[in-house]
């Protein structure tokens, strides 16, 4: 045997503390799937859940909203905080917490209390994320090997995206709302003592008390920040005091959290990491890949049901194999990441990706199935072959007691890219559209100005104007949502070829040796004391 081999074989044994590292790693992954499909699975449920809790509009907007926005202001928190007190316990505790919330949001009579449970669901989401990114990060401490366990965890968290409006649809059809909710429960219930008997612990050095101080104003900064992003994404207005006040006091809060850790001997989030260009890099390169993409599936969602006339099952399937190509993405991602090198990959899968979204702009008012199929099979590889390289360059730059930092930070930056993505090609589908529906013949110029809000709003107009009128109204607005679509499609491709250009800062190899190594064992015997490590 090879000393380097040796050597790894010697970090995996000190790491894994006993547990099968792949068997840890399974445990880890249906952690991610309930998170993954809890943030899309009451999508489908949001008319049953009207018709039952009759929430007003403010209500049933943080209904949906609240989940997203309470997980991404705590995982910096929570990140953190696993490296201190130890990332299993605070898992666990995640695990404990989901279940209930889930319970309380099954049994809810009324909106506040479906608000409430959601924003628990929100706490527990936020202590399981990063707790699974830096547990990963300590029992897989061979690159090669937690390539690999990435490359898994990463297409699990695409199949429980996709997943989780399937199951939504499924159990909406045979059992009522709260059956969304409940299905969480026995699998966490399996979860908790499993993960107690095989998760092992970890934390980082301990150094100095915990910044709770920080950890505060970190969470209560972006919470301000994305519920602004969220609201801008939303179609409201820029200058609205709703919308400027969160951000702006968000922002201050985040500049003062950076100016408190760089004073502090033992910081909360050790910030030289982003000195390494590698870690910047690769949180920069998460930022961009969301920020194009995640504001697409929405025009698309729309697009396949508004200009092309399917239905919500049939938009599902449709996006699909966008699905099983990010599946193969991770699960080849390992051995891509090995021969090509992280700068190369992460290159290649933004312009894969941005050649797919090019694709995609021959689009028109009619159905083109396999020009469809084609481009969200080369979207769905090309964004996963990008954002895995960047997770795990990433993670394998941050030492590994900063690694639930380093997970949160790098969830958070997933979080926000997915925020501004929504705001920022919103915005631009908006002003592409809207023109478009000026000076319709017979149409007066108040309905112009509603149908310009949105598709939807424009074809309920036409339905009440009816006629002549009507059937003009309803051509010009798809037109111009056509349009609009392919100007955000243009966009979002200018962004990703950015990203190509940003990955060029990333190493050029993948270096294995070093490489979330741990203090080894004292040696046994004469061959173990030659190992090299």
């Amino acid at each position: 045997m090879s000393g380097t081999t040796t050597a790894a074989a010697l970090r995996r044994r000190a790491a894994g503390a006993g547990a099968n590292r792949w068997v840890v790693l399974v445990v880890l992954c249906v952690s991610l799937l309930l998170v993954a499909v809890d943030a899309t699975v009451l999508h489908v449920a949001v008319p049953a859940v009207t018709e039952d809790l009759k929430p007003g509009g403010i209500e049933l907007l943080w209904i949906v909203d609240i989940y997203p926005l309470v997980c991404a202001s705590l995982l910096i928190l929570f990140g953190t905080l696993g490296d201190r007190v130890g990332r299993r316990r605070v898992l666990l505790l995640g695990y404990a917490l989901f279940g209930v919330a889930s319970g309380l949001a099954a049994l809810a009579d009324n909106a506040q209390v479906l608000i409430l449970a959601r924003a628990l669901l929100g706490v527990g989401g936020a202590m399981i994320m990063p707790a699974t990114l830096s547990i990963l990060r300590q029992v897989f401490p061979d690159r090669r090997e937690r390539a690999l366990a990435i490359g898994i965890w990463s297409a699990v968290a695409a199949v429980g995206a996709a997943i989780g409006p399937l199951l939504g649809g499924f159990l909406l059809e045979h059992f009522w709302w709260g059956s969304v909710f409940l299905v969480n429960i026995p699998l966490m219930l399996v979860s908790l003592p499993v993960g107690r008997l095989l998760l092992p612990e970890s934390k980082g050095d301990g150094e100095g008390p915990w910044d709770v101080v920080g950890a505060l104003m970190a969470a209560i900064g972006l919470f301000g920040v994305v519920l602004g992003v969220k609201r801008l994404g939303g179609g409201e207005s820029v200058g609205g005091l709703l919308t400027v006040l969160p951000l702006v006091v968000g922002a201050a809060l985040l500049a003062a959290f950076v100016r408190r850790q760089r004073r502090r001997a033992q910081p909360l989030v050790d910030l030289k990491m982003f000195a390494r260009p590698a870690f910047s890099t690769s949180v920069g390169c998460i930022v961009l890949a969301m920020l194009a993409l995640v504001g697409l599936e929405l025009i698309a969602a729309q697009y396949l049901q508004l200009v092309l006339g399917l239905s919500p099952l049939e938009t599902g399937l449709r996006l699909l194999p966008l699905t099983f190509a990010a599946m193969a993405a991770g699960l080849a991602g390992a051995r891509m990441l090995r021969r090509f090198g992280p700068r190369r990959m992460v290159c290649s899968g933004f312009c894969l990706t941005a050649f797919a979204v090019l694709l995609l702009t021959a689009l028109g008012r009619t159905d083109d199935c396999a020009l469809m199929l084609t481009g969200f099979v080369l979207l769905g590889f090309g964004l996963e072959t990008t954002l895995f390289g960047a997770y795990e360059s990433m993670l394998s730059e941050a030492p590994q007691e900063q690694a639930g930092g380093a997970a949160a930070i790098g969830e958070t930056s997933y979080q926000l890219g997915a925020g501004i993505g929504i705001a920022l090609l919103g915005t631009v589908m908006n002003a592409a559209y809207a023109p478009g529906l000026s000076g319709v013949p017979g149409v007066p110029e108040s309905a112009s100005s509603s149908a310009g809000h949105s598709l939807g709003e424009a074809y309920e107009v036409a339905a009440q104007l009816g006629g002549v009128a009507g059937v003009a109204l309803r051509h010009a607005a798809r037109d111009a949502f056509v349009h609009g679509l392919h100007v955000t499609l243009l966009v979002s491709a200018g962004l990703l070829l950015l990203g190509a250009v940003m990955a060029l800062r990333l190493p050029r190899a993948m270096q294995c040796e070093g490489a979330g190594a741990v203090e080894l064992p004292a040696p046994r015997d004469a061959a173990e004391s030659r190992v090299s490590v």
